[in-house]
């Protein structure tokens, strides 16, 4: 997980992600790798109705218009990472500002608490661009957006069947 998560330049969270945060990180042990990186890249932080100055250093209140906000920070940025934050990736999906999502499906049913893609999910297609798995189940999936997508019959066919299954 850390390796794919050096690459960013900027992170973005909500709300409620900044703060839990921002009570951990800044006091985070050292010898945690998330530790350096967290705290070295600027932060931008959506929320209406945290007030600035924020606490956690090189954190910086997004404000006005949160389309053209979040696009002026990837446009000053590389690569800018939401960690959690799930209803500002909703948000971010409807005005099309996701560009990847990097999803770790982990082999635990916990049957509550909020779901990733619930009601209101702006529909968008997802092209598979990685995916690993790791030892004890868990799977680290990468995907792009890849438009809107078309509606068609998704069955698998009986000879797309044999051929996964490797059945004559």
């Amino acid at each position: 997980m850390f390796e794919q998560a050096r690459s960013m330049d900027a992170l973005l969270l909500g709300r409620k992600t900044y703060e839990i945060f921002a009570n951990y990180w800044p006091r985070a042990p050292e010898e945690i790798p998330f530790t350096g990186l967290l705290n070295g890249v600027p932060k931008y932080v959506a929320s209406r109705t945290l007030a600035g100055p924020l606490a956690w250093q090189g954190s910086t209140l997004v404000a006005g218009d949160l389309a053209e906000s979040i696009t002026a920070v990837k446009e000053r940025h590389d690569e800018v990472h939401v960690i959690g934050s799930l209803d500002l990736v909703q948000s971010l999906l409807r005005f099309g500002l996701v560009d990847r999502l990097n999803l770790w499906l982990y082999p635990l049913l916990l049957g509550s608490g909020k779901q990733v893609f619930a009601g209101g999910t702006i529909p968008t297609a997802l092209r598979l661009t990685e995916s690993v798995t790791y030892p004890n189940g868990t799977l680290q999936l990468a995907y792009e957006t890849a438009g809107t997508p078309t509606y068609r019959n998704l069955a698998i066919e009986a000879d797309d069947l044999q051929r996964l299954t490797g059945e004559d």
